[in-house]
């Protein structure tokens, strides 16, 4: 490209785009002019902060994991290292058989490593704690393709493990289900494990003793909320951000790519060198359809999970015993509305003076979509609810707010390792396009950040050999 500006264009404004184009700058310097299209009325994504009380509350993800380097390293490049911040307490419970109940020390992902410690906590019954243990007798379950996580949980430890500790957790990340989420790309080292050790009890403990002792906090966040992170990364990019503008085609060019945007009336057309799509599956499928339907067919299959967080903000006199942990998750056999609570001025003591308690309840997992057809008061009282049945919460709260996130959470379901690889296969024999985003490696901050380092990577490194 020596002697002519190449032109990048990334769809979606997510914190997967911003930081592709954080990333382009960084390595493509001047002779890269980047330009972020966005559909919505605002950039950022699934990571946004509004207030709620008058404090400064996330409305999406509201932590990033502190053991992966990406996130962390983006916070410190765009100028918010030092708004870094790391959790007041981890500790967590799980709400099982009409009690709040500490999460097991010991486990990966709710699969226990060790049976004294999970019978201390009463999540199960005598009969399902019993049933643990026969893993290690019974033939092994070798797994020699990907399987559901619910098939290969259920046969080494029976159904209470499944429904009462792996269920919640993975329902707390995906909103999805165990009998259609992929071993494989859900909990990959259970999933490795699973492919020579007999026994899962065994597996999990090696696991555990494996992990370093001090590896530090597992989450960070920020002072301003994890949503302060994309404007941050939108500015130290100094790409040209556009929102509100759908891309409505995108087509190959002898000399790159056209993107049509606008009313169909009054059509845009921009031409562009390259083209990042940082969209979930099916607006990437859609715009794949024509000229690159193989990786528009295997995107179509991705399903998304809808949720809704509603945040309340109660004064300390309402709460007969402030809660000492971070928060607690709910199992789906419960038949509770709400399926996870955070304590936000707990886990994050920065947030208050102490005079509040902020919590935010999540409501929805896959299938239950009826629950988010409620209207806000309702979903506001289904919280409500909730903290006075378990908490004993009195009185109304001081303020709430109610955030819709339809289609947000991708689904790893079984195959989706794979899956993922057919689509960069067909996408990496197009000249000068790239994916990235939470639908393909992981729906973490950090995971994000790192496809669009590679999608980046990718792009640039096509310009440098045209």
């Amino acid at each position: 490209m020596e002697g002519k500006r190449a032109h990048v264009v990334i769809v979606g404004a997510g914190i997967s785009g911003l930081a592709a184009a954080w990333h382009l700058r960084q390595n493509g310097g001047e002779q890269i002019k980047v330009t972020v299209l966005e559909g919505s009325p605002r950039i950022g994504g699934k990571l946004h902060a509004s207030e709620v009380a008058g404090v400064r509350v996330d409305e999406g993800a509201e932590a990033m994991l502190a053991r992966r380097p990406e996130g962390k390293d983006l916070a410190k490049a765009v100028g918010l290292g030092d708004d870094l911040v790391t959790p007041g307490t981890t500790s967590a419970s799980i709400y099982s058989r009409g009690a709040l109940r500490p999460m097991p020390k010991g486990h990966v992902m709710g699969v226990p490593a060790d049976l004294t410690e999970l019978a201390k906590t009463g999540i199960m019954s005598p009969g399902g704690l019993l049933r643990v243990p026969l893993d290690q007798v019974l033939p092994a379950t070798l797994v020699r393709t990907d399987v559901s996580v619910a098939a290969y949980i259920r046969a080494r430890m029976g159904e209470e493990v499944l429904d009462r500790l792996v269920e919640p957790l993975l329902g707390g990340v995906y909103a999805g289900r165990s009998d259609m989420l992929s071993l494989e790309a859900t909990m990959p080292s259970i999933a490795l494990a699973a492919r020579t050790e007999r026994s899962l009890l065994g597996a999990a403990r090696e696991i555990v003793e494996e992990t370093p002792k001090e590896a530090g906090p597992v989450f960070t966040s920020l002072l301003g909320g994890i949503g302060s992170l994309p404007a941050a990364v939108a500015e130290a990019s100094a790409a040209s951000v556009r929102t509100g503008v759908t891309v409505r085609e995108l087509r190959r060019t002898p000399a790159g790519w056209r993107l049509v945007t606008g009313p169909v009336p009054r059509p845009e057309v921009l031409e562009a060198d390259a083209v990042i799509l940082a969209v979930p599956a099916a607006p990437a499928a859609r715009l794949l359809r024509d000229e690159v339907p193989k990786a528009a067919a295997e995107l179509a299959r991705i399903e998304y999970a809808s949720m809704a967080i509603v945040t309340l903000a109660y004064p300390l006199s309402a709460v007969p015993s402030p809660p000492a942990g971070s928060g607690y998750l709910v199992p789906p056999v419960e038949g509770r509305p709400v399926k996870a609570a955070t304590f936000s001025s707990v886990k994050w003591p920065h947030l208050t003076d102490g005079d509040l308690l902020i919590v935010r309840c999540s409501i929805g997992r896959l299938g239950e979509e009826h629950l988010l057809q409620r209207d806000d008061s309702e979903l506001v009282a289904l919280a409500m609810a909730e903290l006075t049945d378990v908490l004993g919460v009195r009185g109304l709260p001081a303020d709430s707010r109610v955030s819709r996130w339809g289609g947000a959470l991708p689904q790893y379901n079984v195959g989706h390792l794979d899956r993922v690889a057919r689509v960069r296969a067909a996408v990496a024999v197009q000249p000068g396009l790239a994916v990235c985003g939470a639908a393909y490696d992981g729906l973490g901050i950090p995971a994000c950040i790192s496809t669009a380092r590679t999608a980046a990577a990718r792009i640039l490194g096509g310009l440098t050999h045209d």
